[in-house]
């Protein structure tokens, strides 16, 4: 393991993450909030400790290998989490203790949207400003933003990259060299940013709940600055907007990519990853605002927004609310709630064990039941045209297994802490699928959880983030061997 090379890059990349502390100081000036020396602090304190960490190791210049990529991938998330944490400490408004701190960094870089904090359209605007930021910086990784830094350090990042891109096959690039990769995922993800924001605002938002809620739901994360979520806007066409661009969010960024080259959506058609979760999503769609509809929960037109909004939210693991959906016929929270076990494609900003993964275990139980009749029948399993390899089998049984492991165990945990069953265990969907809401008790926030429900959440949200392996492969004996 060459750790002084591990030590240089994670020093280098938390200074690089404290310029993030910047912005929320300019916003802190500009609305006169009082705010502005905590990132200020915040940001003094990151840049020291990244640059203490960096000096003793500048002249490593060793190569990276595979192993050394898992554990900066694990690290950054967990430093960085920590370093996150510290404007919220030092603030004033509101006033954190270090654990709920932590928790609300966490939540935001992973993605998730889980929250302690309630009172939001009271809170200053640097601090509204930060919590959607983080979100949107966690949203595409932030590790693929450091392979594009890392080829002009001279280290090459395409372990990294491997490391980090959700996914059941690790291997595929966009683009043959991965810093040109990493930067063609940036530049979709700020163009869906700024059409995201500009619809928003043209929908009746003002630009700053325009930029906010564009942060957070290209990233698909689910922080608002009001505590009413996206209800606070009461707004057909905000709902519909932030339909379109969640669903677009959770699609596979190579598809993307793929349909900015070559001028065409023809590549989303065929893929069948995206035609499994168009379906999935279209289907959930029109059986909630069907009963919606039908138990006269919402006149049609309500049921139409609210439906399609609340599904596109809860099963890409967004987690906006325009409504208590809690409270819908019983089948559709619990529905939407299992729905985000899926989230979105591989390789898009959600959550989730992602749609590819489903797919594949569907049609291998398919398979199973046809060897039933046919027992000595060679029936390959295929994605398109393509036969997938029993290696990828094998891998996605032994990640959900894995992912159904750490499940019990958390919620497990939870039942221990005395929370109802509806709470534990929506508490841990919740935090490691990246969602946010839960049910129960954390329907709305996690104040009032005990302090080992967040740490434990804490802990979900990274494995699920990093989808379990990358950081279980840590506590392998054989990882540490030479």
């Amino acid at each position: 393991m060459r750790y002084g090379v591990i030590a240089r890059i994670l020093g280098l990349l938390m200074m690089v993450f404290s310029l993030t502390l910047l912005p929320p100081v300019v916003v802190s000036l500009i609305y006169d909030d009082g705010q502005a020396y905590a990132f200020l602090e915040g940001f003094g304190v990151v840049l020291l400790v990244g640059a203490l960490v960096w000096w003793p190791n500048r002249g490593n210049s060793d190569d990276l290998r595979v192993r050394d990529g898992f554990l900066i991938t694990s690290l950054f998330w967990i430093v960085l989490s920590l370093a996150g944490s510290v404007p919220f400490f030092f603030s004033s408004d509101p006033s954190m203790r270090y654990v709920d701190a932590l928790f609300e960094a966490v939540s935001g870089l992973t993605t998730t949207g889980a929250t302690v904090l309630t009172g939001l359209d009271a809170l200053p605007e640097s601090i509204l400003w930060y919590r959607q930021q983080l979100q949107w910086l966690g949203g595409i990784g932030i590790i693929v933003l450091a392979v594009a830094i890392l080829p002009m350090l001279g280290i090459g990042g395409m372990q990294l990259y491997r490391a980090e891109v959700p996914g059941p096959v690790k291997d595929n690039k966009l683009t043959p060299r991965i810093a040109e990769t990493a930067k063609a995922l940036w530049y979709i993800y700020v163009g869906l940013t700024i059409a995201c924001a500009l619809a928003y605002w043209v929908a009746g938002m003002t630009l700053f709940d325009a930029i906010g809620h564009s942060f957070s739901t290209v990233a698909i994360g689910g922080f608002s600055t009001h505590d009413a979520s996206m209800g606070h806007f009461d707004s057909h066409a905000i709902k519909l907007i932030a339909s379109f661009f969640l669903f677009l969010s959770g699609v596979n960024f190579a598809l993307h990519f793929m349909a900015w080259n070559q001028r065409g959506p023809w590549h989303y058609f065929r893929d069948p990853e995206f035609r499994f979760y168009a379906g999935v999503m279209g289907g959930a769609c029109v059986a909630t605002v069907g009963i919606l509809i039908l138990t006269a929960t919402y006149d049609p037109w309500h049921s139409l927004s609210n439906g399609i909004f609340q599904v596109l939210s809860i099963a890409t693991t967004a987690g906006f609310t325009s409504a208590d959906f809690h409270y819908w016929p019983s089948v559709l929270p619990v529905m939407l709630i299992l729905m985000a076990f899926m989230g979105g494609c591989g390789n898009s900003t959600a959550g989730g064990m992602k749609a590819m993964r489903i797919l594949l275990i569907y049609r291998q139980g398919a398979r199973e039941i046809r060897r039933i009749l046919h027992p000595n029948a060679v029936i390959p399993i295929k994605l398109g045209h393509r036969p997938v390899s029993d290696r990828i089998l094998q891998a996605v049984w032994g990640f959900f297994s894995m992912y159904m492991v750490v499940f019990v165990v958390l919620l497990l945990i939870n039942l221990a802490m005395g929370l109802d069953q509806v709470t534990a265990w929506t508490a841990v969907v919740a935090t490691l699928t990246n969602l946010g809401p839960g049910l129960g008790e954390v329907s709305s926030t996690f104040q009032s959880m005990p302090d080992v429900t967040k740490w434990s959440g804490m802990a979900a949200m990274i494995l699920g983030r990093l989808e379990i392996f990358t950081l279980l492969v840590l506590f392998t004996p054989e990882f540490w061997r030479r």
